[in-house]
């Protein structure tokens, strides 16, 4: 994976932390990466770095993988925002495309909730590169401990997919989710996590 990843990995070894498999070492990655300056988590920098190591063509994914890749948004003039380096786990194929959960559109400490709820479902404790979470509109709906899911749900259009689906490894899911890599246009993280929180209460 990138090597602000394997920094983060390596630094958690040597602390004794296994990624994923208690919530102490799952919230040790988060913090980790979100000390991680935006200058430093650059998503181009990263994108490229996994290009040709870790990636997928675009119109391939897997539910209940996570993935990483450049967006440009095809009615970005009539759209409020959009994130151009959505992170995403895909639910479902779309016309087009894929629906998935973009996990930007969480402020941190929603983005936490959701993850730990969604780790309930994963399809195995190993964490390793056959781990996915079990995914689906109805699995996500039918719960409230997923409720933070609202606001994530997008559909993404193959064609705008600028580059490869980088694949994210489940022992790189707490970095790659706390990495400050949105960048959202037309819009402030702060304006699109405040809407987010009014679709999570209804209003």
């Amino acid at each position: 994976m990138a090597q602000l990843f394997d920094q983060i990995l390596a630094k958690g070894a040597r602390s004794g932390q296994m990624p994923a498999r208690t919530k102490r070492a799952r919230e040790w990655y988060r913090k980790q990466a979100q000390r991680t300056s935006k200058a430093i988590a650059d998503p181009e920098k990263i994108l490229a770095e996994t290009s040709r190591r870790n990636s997928t063509p675009k119109t391939k994914f897997e539910i209940g993988s996570m993935y990483m890749f450049s967006y440009d948004a095809k009615h970005k003039d009539t759209l409020p925002y959009y994130d151009q380096f959505p992170l995403i786990f895909p639910i479902n194929i779309a016309k087009g495309g894929l629906l998935g959960i973009n996990m930007h559109y969480l402020p941190p400490l929603l983005r936490a909730k959701l993850m730990d709820a969604l780790y309930t479902v994963s399809t195995d404790k190993r964490y390793d590169e056959n781990t996915k979470i079990a995914l689906s509109y109805d699995i996500l709906n039918g719960s409230s401990k997923f409720k933070e899911f609202k606001p994530t749900i997008k559909h993404y259009l193959s064609k705008q997919i600028k580059s490869r689906l980088i694949d994210i490894a489940p022992a790189e899911w707490d970095i790659a989710l706390f990495l400050p890599t949105a960048r959202f246009a037309g819009a402030s993280n702060a304006k699109v996590w405040a809407d987010s929180r009014k679709i999570i209460r209804g209003r």
